[in-house]
């Protein structure tokens, strides 16, 4: 497992890259800001991961939110399914959202997150290369709106990310590809000997071979 520590004071965690890390249960329940759990996730993805992220949760008491998958649904109303819950559930500020899926999962669960009573903790657990490279790092959350995309959010930190490599086995090659798009956009933007590692190491990646996709998306969380 490699761990990289995005350093920003009070707001500062660690991103985990390896594989496995869904079965890791202390990895997970060690970020937990209480003893209530909300896991956000899609109709693709949690059939897949769903059961593993609940089982890492232990005796933990969890609830989920299944949204429909698609950019088309990364808008106001998806969103107030996940405020729903958490007001049905009578979740308390001490709780944690749990974002399990790519990156439109990612950015409305960190919004919610922001938004529900005024700040709550989440962890990021993106399941395609893109959102581990990009969306699930930095803090930017947020929906669309009909008159633009992500005009609506806010920048909110998660507790931290957990980037399983197991999860790029059931990835599209397309998603794969857009992934990769911007893994390279990474090396010829900021980093030439990256790059040079890139043009190496393609055909290891496009095999999704576990240690060459690990060193990728250390590097790009790097940049």
């Amino acid at each position: 497992m490699h761990t990289l520590q995005v350093d920003l004071g009070a707001r500062s965690y660690p991103i985990y890259i390896g594989r496995g890390l869904l079965s890791q249960g202390e990895l997970l329940r060690q970020h937990l800001a209480g003893r209530q759990v909300m896991i956000v996730s899609n109709e693709t993805v949690a059939p897949l991961y769903l059961d593993r992220v609940a089982a890492a949760l232990g005796e933990v008491t969890h609830e989920t939110v299944i949204l429909p998958d698609g950019e088309q649904y990364k808008n106001l109303e998806t969103l107030n399914r996940i405020f729903d819950a958490l007001l049905e559930h009578r979740f308390e500020r001490s709780c944690t959202l749990v974002a399990l899926g790519g990156g439109v999962v990612g950015d409305m669960t960190g919004f919610a997150a922001a938004c529900y009573q005024r700040g709550v903790a989440f962890i990021q657990i993106p399941t395609t290369l893109l959102a581990q490279v990009d969306s699930s790092v930095g803090g930017k959350t947020g929906v669309n709106h009909p008159l633009g995309k992500n005009m609506i959010g806010a920048f909110h930190q998660p507790r931290c990310v957990i980037a399983d490599t197991d999860t790029l086995d059931t990835l599209p090659d397309r998603e794969l590809s857009a992934g990769l798009a911007e893994v390279i956009k990474y090396g010829l933007i900021r980093d030439a000997d990256f790059l040079a590692w890139l043009e190496d190491n393609m055909d290891a990646l496009l095999a999704r071979d576990h240690a060459a996709l690990a060193h990728a998306i250390e590097q790009s969380c790097r940049n």
